[in-house]
């Protein structure tokens, strides 16, 4: 079932076209990614998508209904975690409940539920800066889901990680999509991680940026660590190498 559908955006700056005739889409708990070299326009895409900027073209639809141009229907989170260094964890993360007109306390309570399921438990009064890398993004992906539990997008959530780090972010990612089932658009330039991650891939190409091509990813998911030196994932890699080369 669709629950994002993108149609024809072209959205340019100063006269200058920065991404054209973008038709992509994003069903039910699925993770797609949209994979592509710095540069190409990923970001601008998504800030269309969330409603910061709007298109020259086209419309943006969530469960059918218009949303283009309009912000505070999907979340957001991009490559730094941004939390709020004067704060404690819990409140960080429940800041979207707060926004939204809870109560302190009671935002607090209803998210502290969630920290034993993303990994969090212990980290409540916590600051920012006693975190790990990791453990921030998965504060970061929490305050996400809170925003909104229908879709995210996700703007290179591990691109700041230290290569052991993201394998082990990659792996308790899965697992906890698993969990929450997250409809979810994912920018990366790591193809491993694109293939790793994904249900879909889009390939974005070209100045302006299109879209040039989608591959399906049909391992069953959550993926192990073997799948990354398996047969069929160094199958993905050349075919989405050669797509990109073309």
């Amino acid at each position: 079932m669709k629950r994002l559908t993108v149609k024809n955006i072209t959205v340019s700056y100063e006269g200058c076209k920065i991404i054209e005739d973008i038709s992509i889409e994003l069903n039910r708990d699925e993770i797609v990614s949209i994979l592509g070299v710095s540069g190409v326009g990923k970001t601008t895409l998504f800030n269309t998508i969330s409603g910061l900027i709007k298109p020259d073209t086209g419309t943006i639809e969530l469960d059918g209904k218009d949303i283009t141009g309009t912000t505070g229907n999907v979340s957001y989170m991009l490559q730094k975690d941004l939390l709020l260094p004067y704060k404690t964890i819990i409140d960080n993360v429940s800041l979207p409940l707060v926004i939204r007109g809870e109560r302190k306390s009671k935002a607090r309570e209803m998210t502290s539920g969630y920290f034993e399921e993303f990994g969090l438990e212990g980290t409540q009064a916590k600051y920012p800066n006693q975190l790990s890398g990791g453990m921030r993004q998965r504060a970061a992906l929490l305050r996400t889901y809170l925003f909104s539990n229908q879709v995210a997008l996700l703007d290179e959530p591990f691109s700041a990680l230290d290569s052991i780090t993201k394998s082990s972010m990659h792996q308790w990612y899965l697992g906890v999509m698993e969990q929450i089932k997250l409809s979810t658009f994912l920018i990366t330039h790591d193809i491993d991680e694109a293939i790793l991650l994904s249900d879909r891939i889009y390939i974005m190409a070209g100045k302006p940026g299109k879209i040039t091509a989608e591959i399906a990813i049909k391992e069953i998911k959550p993926r192990n660590e073997d799948f990354v030196v398996s047969e069929s994932f160094m199958k993905y890699k050349k075919n989405i190498l050669e797509k990109l080369k073309s």
